[in-house]
């Protein structure tokens, strides 16, 4: 890959009203309408966690997707209208008795292009007390560049986003809501595996406030280098940023990080 391989991405930092996924639709579809309209339209967009229902876990066995039906049908269907790419954020998707935390993508046609439900559910909210884990990694190719998709909590695990490096993903994805206080753990584990694994990180977290939650914002693009190219602040916007993925391949080539590995010592 020696030309540059520009990719312009659109980030919508929605705020999301607990419990109300027809609320929740039609105030995201208002917001990618808006994402797409620009001088420089998106290649990509992608929006946070849990869009469709926020976390209203004891209520969530009735709020849920089923098969994630509803909202494939809208991601497709605007996906193949705008000939844009979709990283659905993630969704409380129902899989017969079972609710799992999905991110569903899709290409400039309308095809579903990943599946990826959150491996890592987080105790202090509760999560695995109302939702089931996935147990697939979050793999797939984005333009024919290969992508890694990971959800708010798993970024904790460095492992996770180092094992989508070395299946070679050049750029990861990451929906969340990531709440106060826990804004430095946000900003600074994002950058670290943007920097260890020598790859983009595109992170979209919501805003807004759920019962005493606060929700922050800061959704961010990091380069390979750590260098932050775009942030949000606390409010809701539509953030945009412009990639080359060609980057990934000069980072990697000068400080040849995986080439130095010694995997059988750790």
């Amino acid at each position: 890959m020696s030309e540059s391989q520009l990719l312009h991405i659109a980030l919508i930092q929605m705020d999301i009203t607990i419990g109300e996924p027809d609320t929740n639709f039609l105030h995201l579809e208002k917001l990618l309408e808006q994402a797409i309209q620009a001088e420089q339209k998106p290649d990509v967009i992608i929006f946070p966690e849990m869009w469709n229902t926020g976390y209203a876990l004891t209520e969530i066995q009735q709020l849920a997707d089923s098969n994630g039906e509803r909202t494939k049908a809208f991601l497709s269907k605007f996906a193949q209208k705008h000939q844009v790419n979709l990283i659905g954020g993630s969704i409380a998707d129902k899989r017969e008795d079972r609710v799992l935390n999905t991110i569903y993508a899709f290409d400039r046609e309308g095809t579903e292009i990943a599946e990826y439900s959150k491996i890592h559910l987080f105790r202090l909210m509760d999560e695995e007390k109302f939702l089931h884990s996935g147990d697939q990694l979050g793999r797939f190719e984005l333009e024919g560049v290969p992508a890694g998709a990971m959800i708010c909590y798993d970024i904790r695990f460095p492992e996770l986003a180092r094992k989508l490096a070395l299946d070679g993903a050049r750029i990861l994805f990451v929906p969340a809501e990531w709440p106060h206080p826990r804004l430095h753990h946000w900003r600074t584990l994002l950058m670290a595996r943007a920097i260890e694994n020598q790859m983009y990180v595109v992170s979209c977290n919501r805003v807004g406030t759920s019962g005493t939650t606060n929700f922050f914002g800061h959704s961010m693009v990091i380069d390979p280098w750590g260098e932050v190219l775009v942030e949000g602040e606390e409010q809701e916007a539509i953030l945009r940023a412009t990639i080359d993925l060609t980057e990934v391949v000069r980072v990697r080539a000068k400080i040849p990080v995986f080439e130095d590995r010694r995997p059988h010592l750790y």
